[in-house]
């Protein structure tokens, strides 16, 4: 007796129709950031776990890989890559030689992390990157730029498709790291990836993994005190203000200081709606050394950060030179697969064929299969009925599948549109359907 298939959680599977809106948001994506010159790759799936291992409290979470029959004592070298950066940082150090600088590049891959499944978090997911990486140095307003596309890509996922809306969240390494030297913090990472932790766990969870650290009370008051600020681009000098009165001077915080102010003024000239400062912002990896971003949506703030990223200006280096890049990552199957369970978003119908044409009998099926090469022909998608029963079972049978048009005769025939009855002669070397109708549309359902 077969036994019933078990679920296995954190790896989202969608039905066809879901599969429409992903691939519609993945195209959006991968659309906007070719218009701004950036280039698509795909890297391998695995790197080496000492790669991996390095970067921050992500280790415990990595997957790795052997063969089945691998021999006692093999050891495990490769793992499954958990972000698209560290991948990206070895595929520039290999290829550096036929690349040009600055280099500017999307991808748009999964990933996998051994993570507890919940909303918003899987083991296995789609993320899409942008990132410019420089030949030793790269301009402070490349730092602008990524967030400024990112921000460019998500407002067409609402424009077009009724994504939720999307807000971008600034704070600065150089800013974070200069206070907490100016007060005397020696483990400056480990203060960073406990404020990062704030909206999980609290100002008091924070507090307590300061403490244990063997920072003062007065410390961590200041450390949660300048995470508590938040200020819009209308009040930049007053957020300056709040930052100096907390008491704490050091010349890496003062230009930290002024990066965040410059990118805060760039990017609020043409998104004055969508940017905020906000010192709690932290990114838990340790690779970032400038500029980090996250961004969550608006009306679904459950969901947490659905894009992130930042400056670094060490991941990738040769021992010879350094590639110092920026980037951004958005978190395709964060955003989606909570929006498809609800069913906040669908597709108008699950299948890309725009019509079904009708079989007279099987004997005449080369007719059918004609008439579906001519409307393939000009880019009409199509498919021919499986089966030849009667005329009003293959239309219940289009009905089904979603299909609008059932086509029905020779290559000069008749169309019907099985929604209105209206039923029209047609030649399958010209007709085409509406432009709403020549493919599967998303729909959002409020």
């Amino acid at each position: 007796m077969a036994s019933r298939v078990k679920p296995l959680s954190g790896f989202p599977e969608y039905l066809p129709a879901g599969r429409v809106v992903e691939q519609r948001v993945l195209d959006i994506l991968r659309e906007t950031f070719e218009l701004h010159g950036f280039a698509g790759i795909q890297t391998r799936a695995v790197e080496p776990l000492d790669q991996l291992a390095r970067k921050g409290e992500i280790t415990k979470e990595v997957y790795v890989v052997r063969r089945l029959h691998a021999a006692e004592g093999d050891a495990d070298d490769l793992g499954l890559h958990f972000d698209l950066t560290v991948p990206f940082a070895r595929y520039v150090l290999e290829n550096a030689a036929q690349l040009q600088f600055p280099f500017r590049r999307y991808q748009i891959q999964p990933c996998w992390r051994g993570e507890r499944p919940q909303q918003g978090r899987y083991r296995e997911f789609w993320q899409a990157d942008i990132d410019i990486v420089g030949l030793g140095e790269l301009a402070t307003h490349h730092d602008a730029e990524v967030l400024l596309v990112m921000l460019e890509a998500v407002g067409r996922l609402h424009d077009e498709l009724g994504l939720p809306r999307v807000v971008a969240r600034l704070n600065n390494r150089k800013l974070m790291q200069g206070f907490y030297s100016g007060l005397g913090v020696d483990d400056v990472m480990g203060a960073i990836q406990a404020v990062d932790k704030l909206g999980k766990i609290g100002e008091a969870g924070v507090a307590a993994m300061l403490k244990d650290a063997g920072l003062d009370e007065a410390r961590i008051k200041t450390i949660l005190g300048l995470a508590s600020i938040r200020a819009s681009a209308n009040d930049l000098d007053g957020f300056v203000a709040d930052v100096h009165a907390l008491g704490v001077a050091n010349e890496q915080l003062d230009v930290g200081l002024s990066e965040l102010v410059a990118l805060t003024k760039t990017v609020s000239g043409r998104f004055p709606d969508a940017v905020r400062i906000d010192l709690s912002v932290a990114r838990g990896l340790d690779y970032y050394t400038g500029s980090v971003f996250e961004m969550e949506m608006v009306d679904i703030p459950e969901i947490g950060t659905v894009c992130g990223g930042g400056r670094y200006d060490s991941l990738a280096t040769d021992g010879r030179f350094t590639y110092p890049g920026v980037g951004l990552s958005f978190g395709v199957s964060r955003v989606l697969a909570p929006l498809l369970a609800k069913g906040v978003l669908t597709a108008s119908r699950p299948v890309p064929s725009a019509v079904l044409v009708a079989a007279d009998s099987e004997d005449t099926r080369g007719v059918a299969d004609d008439v579906a090469t001519t409307l393939r022909a000009h880019g009409v998608a199509c498919e021919t009925s499986p089966s030849a029963p009667a005329y009003g079972k293959q239309i219940k049978y289009a009905e089904r599948r979603g299909i609008p048009f059932v086509w029905f005769g020779g290559v000069q025939g008749e169309v019907k549109d099985i929604r209105s009855g209206e039923q029209v002669k047609a030649d399958a070397a010209t007709w085409t359907p509406a432009a709403g109708d020549a493919k599967p549309e998303v729909v959002r359902v409020d």
